[in-house]
């Protein structure tokens, strides 16, 4: 098994880079998750250790990821999250996006094949994305994302329905897959924790910035 990649640790929280195609915890199909790996590592320092699952990335999706070490900061965090966690993204998206920044709001549901889609007539759970564009290509579209909820596969569907869906995102119509992964990275978190305040960081993986710069 590959070796946790820890960004900050301490007595409630361990906070890891999440890699691309691992899912963060078992959806049934699949044994090697992240949540595992955490728990492998809290438990070889001590056998009663536990870890918490707090909040998820999509399987596709890396970047920065918390747990807690505690059933009771779980349930602190989680009773609160979208107050006290500011959560930001780089995506990689399809075509040239015409406004420079934005607020895309949707109500989202879901089907029989676990596909998430916008409702036409506001049913749903509501779902909040911003945006700013960071950089333009001859093919793509660079933004960085912060959202106000923290909804299943929000972001992807979000860009999607602006007809830019992120690339390697089959799933939400993208129609490339240039850097053979998902082209969305968690790469801060900013989380307020009995008043005082985090940042973590995940650099963007090699594959974004290689791919970027070539275009």
């Amino acid at each position: 098994m590959k070796k946790l990649d820890i960004i900050y640790e301490d007595k409630n929280i361990l906070v890891v880079n999440k890699p691309s195609k691992m899912l963060t915890i078992s959806d049934g199909t699949e044994a090697k998750t992240l949540y595992e790996m955490a728990r492998e590592y809290v438990k070889k320092k001590h056998k009663s250790n536990k870890i918490f699952i707090v909040h998820r990335l999509d399987k596709d999706t890396s970047g920065v990821l918390l747990f807690a070490k505690t059933e009771e900061t779980k349930r602190k965090l989680q009773n609160s999250w979208n107050d006290i966690a500011k959560r930001e993204y780089i995506a990689i998206l399809e075509g040239n996006l015409k406004e420079d920044k934005g607020i895309i709001k949707n109500y989202l549901l879901e089907d029989k094949t676990h596909k998430v889609y916008v409702s036409k007539d506001k049913k749903g759970e509501y779902a909040e994305t911003h945006y700013e564009v960071l950089n333009r290509t001859n093919k793509n579209t660079i933004v960085r994302i912060w959202i106000k909820t923290g909804k299943k596969n929000q972001i992807r569907v979000a860009f999607a329905s602006l007809n830019h869906p992120i690339i390697g995102d089959k799933k939400y119509g993208s129609r490339t897959n240039p850097i053979k992964r998902l082209g969305l990275h968690a790469y801060k978190l900013k989380i307020t924790i009995e008043n005082q305040q985090y940042e973590f960081e995940s650099k963007l993986p090699d594959s974004f910035t290689s791919y970027c710069k070539k275009e």
